[in-house]
């Protein structure tokens, strides 16, 4: 057996401005200078950043962005002058997909590598719209021997890239007379891709030294494979537009995978690549919409058999009126090539939607082989999906300094969030007693999709009411 994947995080604190979900509003005007004041004792320390109030009572009232709300403080000052409140700035993060509970949330990952864990227990909504209203079945969370990180079963995670024949055939000495192919394993479902918008080119390499850490793939704009040393290489996946080829040959020798923007061009294109590099996967990046399929049968005919469909970073289909989730999308992609008895041959990678771990596997039910991400690893930096924000009406907006920032902490911060990830991705397998990944996709039945129950439960009302 191999040895077990295993991803060592290193805590390291953010070098950005944290906005914290609480606020301890002070009313200051009224205070004692009790010498028992409840500040000092805080659990978490937090008002000993803020030791405005001990030496100026004329301080505005100010909101500690490190506040956990655990409300010792407002009940334990004599004069009750202490309140703690929602910071209005946590609450204008991000947008309905990507809201500020789920940045705040892959922060924290980011920080230390570890599952983050509220002591007040989870208060929100047990649904919501995409990947939120699949439920995964955790019937055998009561098994000791799958007690996920904890248990003493080996649960892999690896998946592979790249054409799968149905079948071999061999001449009668021995001899394989199929087509040689390549197959590529990584060893976690994740590949980190482009960013969703546009962002520093130190950050963009980061994504490569975070590759080479979790030892999975970047996807990297060609211009910048070039730039890069040898042992880079085979982390690196060079993205090229379907008119365009300016690596030379030993450079695409040295890469495992390839990925071509879909086009007129593109078959031709892709044909290059494999007489450069015979030895390389050609993935083709095609946009997520109704013709999705019809292309992908297309392509698969000529050979091509790895296929990254492109979303929007929120998760929904391109260029289509009323667009779905890929989650539904997916499903309907990957039925129709099951039905086609097509399927197994192809390799499919989903990027667009991913936004919390538990995304990872639901993706993976809904139909693909793995998935790409886009935004949660500039989230990691500290992004907060303002979306290229003008600096000049806006400044100071962006958390992100990209001349501050230092390639090898970037990386750290994005290695430790797939830490985190990794640890939920075993989990959730382990509760559904499911040893591999690979195992997991299309199993539709292993998961509750809330449309379905609610037919299943509600529909004879419907039916009556019509």
């Amino acid at each position: 057996m191999p040895d077990k994947y295993h991803i060592k995080p290193t805590p390291i604190p953010s070098h950005f401005h944290r906005v914290g979900k609480y606020g301890a509003v002070d009313y200051r005007e009224d205070c004692s200078r009790c010498t028992n004041c409840v500040k000092p004792r805080c659990l978490y320390d937090t008002y000993k950043k803020e030791t405005a109030h001990n030496r100026n009572p004329d301080t505005g009232v100010e909101l500690l962005n490190e506040c956990r709300a655990c409300l010792s403080c407002v009940q334990g000052c004599t004069k009750g002058l202490l309140n703690i409140t929602i910071n209005p700035e946590f609450l204008g993060m991000g947008d309905a997909y990507f809201n500020p509970g789920v940045i705040e949330t892959t922060w924290k990952q980011a920080d230390t590598g570890t599952i983050p864990v509220s002591g007040a227990g989870y208060r929100g909504r047990f649904h919501g719209p995409g990947f939120d209203s699949i439920w995964t079945d955790m019937s055998e969370i009561v098994r000791p021997t799958r007690d996920g990180i904890h248990g003493r079963e080996y649960i892999s995670t690896s998946v592979d890239i790249g054409p799968k024949p149905m079948r071999l055939a061999f001449s009668a000495t021995g001899e394989m007379l199929s087509a040689p192919f390549e197959l590529l394993e990584i060893p976690i479902p994740i590949l980190l891709d482009t960013p969703a918008w546009s962002m520093d080119e130190g950050l963009s390499l980061a994504r490569l030294v975070a590759a080479k850490r979790l030892q999975t793939l970047a996807v990297l704009d060609a211009a910048e494979i070039e730039k890069l040393a040898p042992e880079d290489l085979p982390f690196a996946v060079p993205l090229f537009a379907a008119d365009a080829l300016a690596l030379n040959e030993s450079v695409l020798r040295a890469v495992k995978m390839v990925e071509i923007v879909d086009g007129a061009s593109a078959l031709a294109l892709a044909q290059r690549v494999k007489a450069m590099a015979p030895r390389a996967v050609i993935g083709m990046r095609l946009p997520l919409g109704p013709s999705t399929l019809e292309r992908v049968v297309e392509l698969s005919a000529a050979k091509i058999k790895v296929f990254h469909i492109c979303a929007d970073w929120q998760g929904r289909e391109l260029d289509v009126e009323k667009p779905r989730h890929v989650r539904d999308a997916m499903r309907e992609l990957h039925d129709a090539l099951v039905k086609m008895g097509l399927r197994d041959e192809l390799t499919l990678i989903i990027r667009g939607g991913i936004a919390l771990a538990e995304h990872v596997p639901k993706a993976i039910i809904c139909g693909s082989d793995l998935v790409a991400l886009e935004v949660a690893p500039m989230v990691a930096v500290g992004c907060r999906v303002c979306r290229n924000v003008n600096k000049e009406t806006h400044p100071g907006h962006c958390s992100i300094n990209p001349d501050a920032i230092d390639r090898q902490y970037a990386a750290q911060r994005i290695v430790n969030l797939m830490c985190a990830w990794h640890s939920q991705v075993i989990e959730v397998l382990g509760a559904m007693g499911i040893r591999e990944v690979r195992r997991l996709r299309g199993e539709v039945g292993r998961a509750i999709f809330r449309e379905d129950i609610e037919r299943e439960a509600f529909g004879d009302l419907v039916r009556r009411s019509a």
